[in-house]
């Protein structure tokens, strides 16, 4: 495989360089590094503000959307007696992993099918229960919760509990019924909306994540966050991608096209996949997953798998797409 093309599908990562204003102002960025950033992201901060139309004081910034987590996680974890967290299972890794690292208790709640059981949930609340982690779209399943879904189940959980919306997928969405954390936070004052430029901006390895909610609670994140936590080199790239919306909106729509032809094709070929409204296609081949891995590696094409469930495929470009629905239609996945 030395000279094979490695194609990689299993991190969720936009396949498109940044584009060439992003690449500019990390040029410009770059020249500094030799000082400290803002103490404070302040201006990204105002950025975020004026993109989403929210007062600054409602927006939070951290490294990715899994540093944010972990800040969420600090404030659980205070106190004589650590609050425990709920999430749907499976979900995105990260939440077991950072909280039960802080020492945080969690409760995973089963998916119903591949979507979360959310009237499992409210029923699952307790008074232990400080945090709830919601991923719409779900990672890895893609999945989304509807905006129906999201208003009854807010309105059945106590407002001393809050409800993280995990939305980092949420660019790629396409169905109207979506739910939409930012036109819900009005009225939920327990709602905090979890963003990132990792996925649809591309710039996952600049690790810059935001979080939007009411003023109390982003205050709260704000003074759990480290300083001189987002480089100046990061805070540049998103400012200047947030510039170059219409772009990024046209790299979205080619994926969500690419995303759909790909579930069709799998349909066709007898895998039961999932609506998807993430960047990522879901297969719940289940005991035939190890193999999937297998051939897909034997090809160049690196899946995440989850072994005796299913395997997530990131959306790439056509070539990739291609290889993944070669190696669904050779009979490696086929199921009774």
């Amino acid at each position: 495989m030395s000279e094979q093309q490695i194609h990689r599908a299993a991190a969720n990562e936009s396949p498109y360089p940044p584009p060439q204003a992003v690449r500019d102002a990390v040029a410009a960025a770059s020249t500094r590094i030799n000082r400290y950033p803002e103490v404070y992201p302040t201006e990204l901060a105002r950025a975020i503000a004026a993109h989403h139309g929210v007062p600054v004081e409602q927006v939070a910034v951290g490294a990715g959307g899994a540093g944010l987590i972990q800040q969420m996680l600090h404030l659980v974890a205070r106190g004589r007696r650590r609050g425990e967290v709920l999430f749907a299972w499976r979900s995105f890794e990260g939440y077991p992993l950072i909280a039960e690292g802080m020492g945080v208790p969690v409760r995973r709640i089963p998916l119903r099918g591949h979507a979360h059981d959310l009237d499992a949930m409210a029923r699952a609340v307790r008074r232990r229960t400080k945090l709830i982690f919601l991923g719409s779209p779900n990672n890895p399943t893609g999945t989304a919760i509807r905006q129906d879904e999201l208003d009854r189940f807010l309105a059945r959980v106590p407002r001393r509990v809050f409800v993280v919306l995990d939305e980092v997928y949420r660019d790629y969405a396409t169905d109207p019924a979506t739910a939409d954390g930012l036109a819900t936070l009005a009225g939920h004052p327990n709602l905090v909306v979890l963003r990132s430029f990792s996925k649809s901006y591309g710039l996952a390895g600049l690790r810059v994540g935001y979080a939007i909610g009411h003023p109390g609670p982003i205050a709260g994140l704000r003074g759990v966050t480290m300083p001189f936590l987002v480089p100046e080199v990061a805070q540049a790239a998103a400012i200047a991608a947030l510039a170059v919306e219409p772009e990024y909106a046209a790299r979205r729509r080619a994926i969500a096209a690419e995303r759909d032809r790909v579930t069709r094709a799998l349909r066709a070929a007898g895998i039961p996949v999932p609506d998807s409204e993430g960047n990522f296609v879901w297969l719940p081949l289940g005991e035939r997953t190890a193999a999937f891995e297998a051939t897909c590696r034997a090809e160049g094409l690196l899946v995440h798998a989850f072994p005796g469930e299913g395997a997530r495929v990131s959306i790439g470009l056509p070539e990739s797409n291609d290889l993944l629905l070669k190696v669904a239609s050779s009979g490696t996945v086929a199921g009774p």
